[in-house]
């Protein structure tokens, strides 16, 4: 594949060997995405180890992931939205178009963090006691939400705009963005948290701060030289025809995130109610090593992504299904392999967030049930995203409700009522609905996907 810097003389990739050209953008997305869990996980591993606090402190800071999510949702509604639409403009030489796309998204993120940041400042605390927060853990989560929530504009920036930077072909760019900040909240969660004794407040700083730098990165890529697209103020006056378009195709990664956050909600509630803070501090370490699985192959996805929106609008159909089932194979093995080694070693992975026994007993106990169909997530996923891909909002969007508001979040509340281990029954409620969904996603996809690419006018996706 060939990226140039000049305007009009971009390629993207359309020919050439497929595995190349796919790797070239999938393996600096997933190492990002590997990578991005650092913000979170490094904090939690310190903060797990809080002497004579850490696992109140890790309850605490887990029961602000519903937030976390929510703000990650609205970053991805114009990031995941946007990106495919300027790749598909980007195809038919229209760059005009492509950088008024980019524009609009960049409004629309500062447009959210303003709003979010005000809601969920003023109301947090409230917030954290509906979750679940204990008396206990409920200082421990204000203190950590707050700094973090303050923060978010440069969460929504990070995530929204660096899609913008891979679907251009600078997947290496895009993957410098997350190390750059990881290794800074690196440096920084030690200094904060056990030399400055500034404890979660410290971590949340740290991660702030490191986003900061992300996003100012960001900036500074996208009004510069070497970018294809550039941020120009005339593009930043929201226009109906340029952003709903955006919302449209956005809008199913948007309920894959949100839906994240109603479930974290179920889980803690359900949780605080039959295990009590123990259980609730399984659940953010599980949170936690679930994301080592399921964020790569978000990344993988967004690797292939690009290609298969670019090919799909070149009419390329061989393309398409080469890229497609590259992505498929490498998602399934990698969700298998991980399948593998957490049901064997499960404690290995308790132990990284805490030293307290009670807890890493309890965790990888509940990590094996929970894990237990985590390999059909490959299946999903990759099936999925490459809906949205295509362009097939409606159908990507109810295959992104499928798991999670109708089988998993259901589950959680009716599998307890018929078991008489409560606490088994609400984790047991993730591998069931994880391989309902996956066999019924693959099937939908597979009997579909020749049909989607054999639409007369391919250039015209269904974003309606």
């Amino acid at each position: 594949m060939i990226f140039t810097h000049r305007r009009t003389e971009f390629k993207y990739p359309g020919n050439g060997d497929r595995t190349d050209s796919t790797a070239q953008l999938a393996i600096p997305a997933v190492v990002a995405q590997i990578i991005n869990l650092l913000y979170n996980i490094v904090d939690r591993i310190y903060i797990g180890h809080i002497p004579g606090v850490g696992s109140s402190a890790l309850t605490g800071v887990g029961l602000f992931t519903p937030i976390l999510m929510l703000i990650n949702a609205f970053a991805m509604l114009a990031g995941a939205g946007g990106a495919p639409r300027a790749a598909i403009s980007m195809e038919k030489k229209d760059n005009r178009t492509a950088e008024r796309i980019l524009g609009n998204c960049f409004s629309l993120l500062i447009i959210m963090a303003v709003v979010l940041t005000f809601i969920f400042f003023i109301f947090a605390p409230q917030m954290l006691t509906l979750f679940g927060a204990s008396d206990k853990t409920l200082p421990y989560a204000v203190a950590y939400s707050r700094i973090y929530i303050l923060g978010s504009i440069f969460v929504l920036i990070v995530m929204g705009m660096n899609l913008f930077i891979t679907t251009q072909g600078f997947a290496k760019i895009s993957m410098l963005t997350t190390v750059i900040g990881a290794i800074i909240n690196i440096i920084l969660d030690p200094i904060f948290i056990f030399v400055l004794d500034l404890g979660v407040r410290g971590a949340a700083l740290a991660t702030v701060l490191s986003q900061a730098v992300g996003a100012v990165w960001i900036f500074r890529f996208l009004t510069g030289k070497k970018t294809i697209l550039h941020l120009r103020k005339e593009n930043f006056r929201l226009r109906r025809e340029i952003i709903l378009p955006c919302l449209a195709l956005g809008i199913s990664t948007f309920v894959m995130l949100s839906t994240e956050s109603i479930l974290s909600i179920s889980f803690t509630s359900s949780l605080s109610r039959y295990g009590g803070d123990l259980a609730v501090g399984a659940m953010t370490i599980i949170t936690s090593v679930s994301q080592l699985v399921t964020m790569p192959v978000q990344g993988i996805c967004q690797g292939g992504q690009p290609i298969i929106s670019y090919n799909f609008g070149a009419n390329n159909k061989k393309r398409v299904k080469e890229a497609f089932f590259t992505q498929f194979k490498a998602c399934i093995f990698f969700t298998t392999l991980c399948w593998a080694v957490l049901l064997l070693v499960p404690q290995i992975f308790a132990g990284m967030f805490s030293n307290a026994p009670d807890l890493i007993q309890y965790t990888a106990r509940a990590l094996r049930i929970y894990m237990a169909g985590i390999f059909s997530i490959g299946f999903q996923v990759s099936c999925q995203q490459s809906f949205m891909a295509l362009g097939q909002a409606k159908i990507s969007l109810l295959l992104a409700c499928l798991r999670k508001l109708i089988l998993l979040i259901p589950l959680i509340f009716i599998l307890p009522l018929f078991l008489s281990d409560k606490v088994f029954a609400v984790f047991l409620a993730e591998p069931v609905s994880d391989i309902v969904a996956a066999a019924i996603t693959t099937i939908a996809f597979l009997t579909r996907f020749n049909g989607i690419l054999n639409q007369k006018d391919l250039s015209s996706p269904d974003i309606r």
